[in-house]
């Protein structure tokens, strides 16, 4: 496959790409940096400079050029809300949009599980930060696209450990982002996995078997 990645230099970004090379995929991404370009090579991916705050949709499109799947790994975290809209709203929009005019049809969302962080009182900020991704998730589902949206739990940076909890509804509790990651690129290999949300956990089912278990039977 040809995959490219939007948040390739983030955390669950990087370990995608990483597996996905592996994998013998050709990965490429989007970076802030012409030093992270030059990173990336070393590691036989490509990448393209540009900031999807103020990128056109014309484009991220062109950048997409003849991919067959975009993942869109990207956050503020709950950061300021202005980050927050142009990454995690109207950058989501943004991707949607140059999937179409590049003909993109398999467009992967990482989101969040929406009962995250409720047992904190959050700032104003963290609350917007999950309206946006809702609005985001609402998007996609809305599209046309072969869409597929992830919600992990809360990421840790704990070792892989392979196995999950995967489903259309699960717990919230915590995950490594190396599992999130092996996910993600198991779901993208899955072509019978579209048009569907899906919660990721802590879990005992070994991730590709998690996977297929959730697959549509046509």
């Amino acid at each position: 496959m040809d995959v490219f990645i939007i948040g390739i230099t983030g955390k669950v970004g990087s370990l995608l790409a990483q597996k996905l090379v592996t994998r013998g995929d050709t990965v490429r991404g989007l970076v802030r940096q012409a030093e992270q370009r030059v990173d990336l090579a070393a590691q036989g991916i490509d990448a393209v400079v540009g900031n999807l705050a103020s990128m056109t949709t014309d484009e991220l499109a062109l950048a997409f050029n003849d991919a067959d799947a975009i993942v869109f790994t990207a956050g503020s975290n709950g950061g300021q809300a202005e980050i927050t809209r142009a990454i995690d709203d109207d950058g989501v929009a943004k991707a949607i949009n140059a999937s179409r005019q590049a003909g993109v049809h398999r467009l992967a969302l990482v989101s969040v599980l929406p009962e995250s962080w409720r047992e904190r009182n959050l700032s104003d900020e963290e609350e917007y930060y999950f309206t946006a991704k809702k609005k985001a998730d609402i998007a996609l589902s809305r599209s046309e696209l072969d869409w597929l949206i992830l919600r992990p739990s809360l990421l840790v940076d704990d070792p892989e450990i392979g196995t999950v909890s995967l489903g259309p509804a699960e717990f919230h509790g915590q995950i490594s982002r190396a599992d999130v990651a092996e996910t993600l690129a198991e779901l993208l290999h899955e072509p019978r996995i579209r048009q569907q949300i899906l919660e990721l956990n802590v879990g005992s089912v070994p991730i590709r078997d998690a996977v297929q278990a959730n697959r549509h039977r046509y």
